[in-house]
């Protein structure tokens, strides 16, 4: 395991895995500007079948040959969901407990427990010490839905194939549900985590604050609500929206996973650039499956953005420019590990890839 010098000091803590690559600085590091929509469509051509490692050494591309990644998903899915089974259990009074446990379990793709798994593995830490921050992300990433999906928000009646939260519990419990596990998760991080010095885990709590509040989730949300309907919305704001909504929340699972698992201040930052790209993938893929699937090939109510105009990548820069886009973030992404051992940056590879040719 890296070994990194820290103080036990949540001030400290908090400064050595915080400063680097602040939100407003992620246009530096990219090689195409996000508020550039001129991509070279030549660069690099979209294509659903194009998911080869990074570099071209022959070693790199037998190991994502030889990587099974349907075999990783399911053990990690099975391994997840059991910790989220055991860490949240029904208890008086059970109405709230259902509830949260409706949307917690209802599926999912667990992206963002992976990555904070995969992250603490790759630094050379065992996966059992971010097992409770890939839960803790889940829950928050689970509550983020329920709320999203509230008639005061998106209005929507449709989440992974079933009824959202509201429908079926009513617009006060779920809430309350999804408050109860926004503040569970951070109980559960603290509680739950072991074999992790305390100032680790000091510093995975404020990065995770952080990727929700007023510098990340909310601060996306109430841009996103502020930008329905205007027409006037360009690509710089777009990629706030996104930044803040989307990409802090992937982005703190994989730097929870690599603070967690031992990594030094270098790691955490190549990560975390890794995780900003590919948060912002997401995003895109997500707008362009939109209006490209039905509801039931999504799981959730299909053309949303479009019903109530919402500024999304295909309508500024065209469908085919953010597929391009979204090719150009995942190389992007890859690059930023390309100096850790290939074997155990695989899985982070896959999920790259997995976020850009996801169907759902």
């Amino acid at each position: 395991m890296r070994s990194m010098n820290l103080v036990d000091s949540w001030a400290q803590a908090c400064l050595v895995f915080n400063q680097t690559l602040p939100y407003k600085s992620f246009n530096k590091f990219m090689k195409i500007p996000l508020k550039n929509p001129k991509i070279n469509p030549q660069k690099i051509p979209f294509s659903p079948l194009s998911v080869s490692a990074i570099a071209p050494k022959e070693d790199e591309k037998v190991i994502m040959e030889q990587f099974n990644f349907k075999v990783y998903v399911t053990e990690k899915a099975i391994t997840v969901n059991k910790a989220l089974n055991e860490a949240v259990i029904v208890k008086d009074p059970p109405v709230i407990h259902e509830a949260m446990r409706y949307s917690l379990l209802a599926g999912g793709k667990r992206v963002r427990p992976m990555l904070c798994l995969a992250a603490c593995e790759l630094v050379g830490g065992d996966q059992s010490a971010a097992m409770p921050a890939a839960c803790a992300v889940e829950m928050i990433h689970t509550m983020s839905l329920i709320h999203d999906d509230l008639p005061c928000m998106d209005n929507d009646d449709l989440r992974r194939g079933k009824p959202t939260n509201h429908k079926v519990y009513g617009e006060d419990v779920a809430i309350l549900a999804g408050d109860s596990l926004l503040a569970f998760a951070f109980e559960y991080i603290t509680t739950a985590t072991t074999g992790v010095s305390p100032s680790r885990i000091l510093a995975a709590v404020g990065e995770l604050a952080k990727s929700i509040g007023i510098e990340g989730l909310v601060a996306g949300q109430v841009a996103d609500i502020a930008c329905t309907g205007n027409p006037n919305v360009g690509l710089e704001t777009l990629e706030f929206i996104h930044i803040h909504k989307t990409a802090a929340l992937l982005e703190a699972s994989v730097v929870l996973g690599a603070i967690l698992g031992g990594g030094n201040e270098d790691d955490v930052d190549k990560l975390r650039r890794f995780a900003r790209c590919i948060g912002l993938l997401f995003q895109v893929v997500d707008d362009i499956l939109d209006v490209t699937k039905t509801s039931e090939e999504l799981g959730k109510t299909a053309g949303k953005d479009l019903a109530v105009d919402k500024t999304t990548y295909p309508k500024l820069l065209g469908l085919e420019k953010a597929k391009e886009f979204a090719t150009e973030l995942n190389r992007e992404a890859k690059q930023q590990l390309a100096e850790f051992d290939p074997h155990k940056a695989a899985p982070l590879i896959a999920l790259a890839d997995y976020i850009a040719y996801r169907e759902n």
